[in-house]
């Protein structure tokens, strides 16, 4: 279904990252792709990831340094010259503020969590277009929390309500290149990057006994999902944020018991 696609994957950390199910959904697809790591202390847990989904080339990558994304691309270009696709699930926040009020976040976290939560997948979206082939698919990931107030979720909640909107103008901005761009909102799971947020058990729990299909989402589907958005099945889809949590979005209320 991938056959001859190439592109790059941003954000897998382990192999309970979103990214990575959506690595291994791509790869059993005939994708050929390259993979991006933090620092040296990732890349122990990436290597072996990329090796099972015969990923030939590692990319150091860290947001928060200049010049780093623009030198990944370099990279990328050297070795696919041109691409189709960008899976961004990568996104940062100081853990002390995932805990208690908005409303007491400091200005350099703020600033820090806009920058690689949300401007990060601009900056990519700059230079990826520059060598992407037409019907090429930018692809993020977003949450709930972008929406409506999820507990703890404080200023990562405003980080990705900035993405979600960055991916309605980026889609018209890349338009007229047949380039597409579209964002994934997915239900919570058991990821390093969910556990970060305080009290995430709880909110794990609560959207799986109040969800219309009164579960939440599993790895496999989200990769589902990004196959969709990665291949020619949508190509008439841009700017799109696509709900993968199993319907809890839809409710207003809690169902009742009776």
């Amino acid at each position: 279904m991938l056959k001859n696609k190439k592109g790059i994957i941003f954000g897998i950390a382990n192999d309970h990252s979103i990214a990575w199910g959506i690595a291994k959904k791509l790869s059993e697809k005939g994708a050929e792709f390259g993979i991006t790591y933090q620092n040296e202390i990732l890349l122990k847990r990436v290597k072996p990831l990329a090796d099972k989904v015969n990923s030939s080339l590692l990319i150091e990558c860290d947001f928060s340094k200049t010049e780093s994304i623009k030198s990944c691309f370099e990279e990328i270009k050297a070795k696919f010259q041109n691409i189709d696709f960008v899976i961004h699930a990568a996104a940062f926040s100081d853990k002390n503020e995932l805990n208690g009020k908005y409303i007491n976040t400091s200005k350099d976290n703020f600033i820090k969590t806009l920058n690689i939560s949300c401007f990060s997948f601009t900056e990519i979206s700059k230079y990826a277009s520059e060598i992407m082939n037409g019907g090429g698919s930018l692809l993020t990931l977003s949450f709930y929390g972008s929406n409506k107030v999820m507990p703890n979720y404080n200023v990562m909640g405003v980080a990705k309500a900035a993405l979600e909107t960055s991916v309605k103008y980026l889609s018209v901005d890349l338009g007229n290149k047949n380039i597409r761009v579209n964002a994934i909102s997915a239900g919570p799971m058991r990821t390093l990057a969910g556990a970060a947020i305080a009290n995430a058990r709880d909110v794990y729990n609560y959207t799986q006994a109040n969800s219309a299909l009164i579960r939440n989402v599993k790895l496999e589907e989200i990769g589902n999902a990004a196959l969709y958005f990665v291949s020619d099945l949508s190509n008439a889809v841009t700017g799109e944020v696509h709900y993968v949590d199993c319907g809890f979005n839809i409710l207003g209320m809690p169902k009742s018991n009776t």
